[in-house]
């Protein structure tokens, strides 16, 4: 099971996670890509630690505009530790 985040906690991880907010109860951010190529490429290497973690994120691809939202269905669409985990892992592949 998934641990819940506070707000306190979830404040001292943002600020380790450039760019991520918080919206509608999701962990959120918005990259800029430099090609389509590197949009789609980022999504296939999240799509492996997505599936390694067993932990699925909303992807939004519009050509170089990648959106990526996090929030965790078993713990009542709630941020929990699979976010963040999730969040600083998609940071190094596309941040």
């Amino acid at each position: 099971m998934s641990h819940l985040i506070s707000d306190s906690e979830l404040e001292v991880a943002l600020s380790g996670l450039p760019g991520w907010i918080v919206e509608n109860n999701q962990l959120v951010k918005r990259f800029s890509m430099p090609s389509f190529r590197d949009s789609v490429a980022a999504i296939v290497r999240i799509s492996f630690e997505a599936e390694e973690s067993n932990h699925h994120p909303e992807i939004i691809n519009t050509y170089t505009s990648l959106e990526i939202r996090l929030t965790t269905s078993d713990a009542g669409d709630k941020i929990t530790d699979k976010d963040l985990k999730l969040a600083a892992k998609i940071e190094e592949i596309a941040g």
